[in-house]
């Protein structure tokens, strides 16, 4: 009999599900992806079917297992993690209520404005340690209460996207106590509150809210019907793993004890965190998560960009449409093999760039869903190279904007996500938090952090410190440290950064109420909104 040697990490992200199979000593042994769509629609609407997700999933694994000889008899566990935030909702039978709003659907814009603005707001700030956003799902089930209620009506229970996987995978309608906690609950207790669900409006749907399990000491068989599904065998442990951003985290190396140390994802997304004792959780009142940590009276403190490599993205994709129209299509790749050559042949920090291309805004250490992003300083001496390193360097400046709103600049810096690869922009990334920066060599970092709460949960460590120091520590490269000319430079930058951000405040709420506006404007208009001299 084949000894039960694996455990496998499910990562389902907004754009690709990865199943991952790891030794029992943190090893990866093989990896399977697959392309997870989702669906935009009008007024901001970002939506994906929770029956292909599920799939999806289920033939990651599949091809995973294809590639390991005795796979489902070697496999001592599987845990799953997966996107957070948005709102998955199930019904009659564990079947979907239509489709999940996701984490970027902006629809929920004007009902979080007017949650943020009730006088119970800073109470469930204090609570949770998470500022009201458009991606949460406390925001969207209140939305949906008011403009889509059939919705809620239909709905059995509401779970995020890995807590959908989860019920799949075993038969159990349940949510961890990272999400749970910093949409409904005390990040102190990791339990709900009562006043949360209140100062959210939805003390009559709080019978939708689903029992909270710890991943790392409680799980539950794989059932019948996902083993024939996934090729694994029944009975299998599965564990609940906590949201993807802290699974991210916990696998590059954002809890190992080490003084001054966080850790950033640079992604589609921008994820800064740093790990701190519930306790000493210390509260900006404007901004941030603070998600729960799989061990004991551990937390993360959080500062989010809903856009990071995305406006990196746009400007090669501007740059790949226009050489298109004019007969001299580019491909992607290329244009992406080239951006270093173009940050050598640009001076650093001549320009601005605010990076909230995304059309949900931003969400930290600002919460405003009107934000967009634009450049500060052109004149007609600058050309292409200097606005990529403009966006590239404002990945450096949000970094340094939001370790800012956690109460200090890291003493060191730990990256993961594919941008990090990048020698440029890890010397921007250092330059701008000015500490040192060091890459994990784990390629699949989330898949790894809710792999080790399994670990756990199986009795393979005694706790996650233990599972820390042979999954994590030894993966940790070199830190190199941050050009000293090159953080003058960021140093001497960052403040016109910020008091740019504030300054276009205003102008941001004024562009989203034309965006707005049915009709003409009025031919009375005062002369300044009329324009002229």
């Amino acid at each position: 009999m084949a000894e039960r040697d694996i455990i496998i990490g499910i990562d389902a992200g907004t754009s690709v599900i990865k199943a991952v199979a790891f030794s029992l000593t943190g090893c990866q042994l093989g990896s399977a992806a697959v392309t997870n769509q989702y669906d935009s629609g009008p007024n901001g609407a970002a939506t994906q079917n929770m029956d292909r997700t599920w799939a999806d999933c289920a033939r990651a694994l599949r091809i995973l297992g294809e590639q390991i000889d005795d796979f489902p008899q070697r496999t001592a566990a599987l845990a799953v993690t997966a996107q957070g935030d948005g709102t998955w909702l199930v019904g009659q039978g564990d079947r979907a209520v239509g489709d999940a709003w996701l984490w970027l659907d902006a629809r929920a814009a004007e009902t979080t404005r007017r949650l943020a603005e009730n006088p119970k707001n800073a109470a469930r700030f204090q609570a949770t340690g998470t500022a009201l956003n458009t991606c949460q799902q406390g925001a969207q089930m209140a939305h949906m209460q008011q403009y889509y209620p059939e919705l809620l009506d239909q709905a059995e229970i509401a779970l995020h996207c890995k807590d959908w996987l989860y019920l799949n995978l075993t038969g159990v309608r349940a949510t961890d106590p990272s999400e749970a906690s910093f949409t409904f609950g005390d990040f102190r207790t990791r339990q709900y509150s009562d006043l949360v669900v209140d100062a959210l409006e939805l003390a009559k749907q709080r019978h939708l809210l689903p029992q909270i399990i710890d991943g790392s000491q409680i799980t539950h068989p794989l059932s019948d019907t996902a083993a024939a599904q996934t090729g694994l065998l029944a009975g299998t442990p599965v564990t609940l793993g906590y949201v993807d951003m802290v699974m991210t985290a916990l696998g590059a190396g954002v809890y190992t004890g080490t003084p001054g140390a966080a850790c950033s994802t640079i992604g589609s997304t921008g994820v800064h965190m740093r790990s701190v004792r519930a306790d000493d959780v210390r509260l900006n009142g404007k901004s941030g998560y603070v998600i729960c940590l799989p061990a004991k009276a551990m937390v993360t403190q959080v500062q989010t960009n809903m856009a990071a490599t995305l406006n990196i993205d746009w400007a090669l994709r501007v740059a790949a449409d226009l050489m298109s129209e004019t007969g001299h299509p580019h491909d992607y790749a290329d244009l992406v093999a080239r951006i270093d050559g173009w940050l050598a042949r640009s001076e650093p920090g001549v320009l601005l760039y605010q990076p909230y291309v995304s059309e949900a805004g931003e969400r930290g250490p600002i919460v405003n869903a009107n934000a967009r992003a634009g450049f500060v300083g052109l004149s007609a001496g600058h050309r292409f190279p200097d606005l990529i390193r403009a966006v590239v360097e404002s990945l450096g400046m949000a970094a340094r904007d939001c370790y800012g709103a956690m109460d200090g600049l890291p003493q060191e810096l730990r990256l993961t996500g594919g941008a990090a690869r990048s020698k440029a922009l890890r010397g921007i990334l250092a330059a701008s938090v000015g500490a040192p920066v060091s890459v994990s060599a784990r390629e699949e970092a989330g898949a790894a952090g809710c792999a080790m709460m399994a670990a756990v949960a199986i009795g393979a460590y005694p706790d996650m410190e233990s599972c820390v120091a042979k999954w994590v520590s030894p993966l940790l490269g070199n830190a190199e440290a941050p050009d000293p000319a090159l953080q003058a430079t960021y140093s001497a930058l960052y403040p016109a950064y910020a008091a740019a951000r504030e300054a276009l405040e205003p102008v941001w709420d004024q562009l989203a109420k034309h965006r707005e506006r049915k009709t003409a404007p009025d031919i009375d208009a005062p002369r300044t909104a009329q324009g002229g001299s």
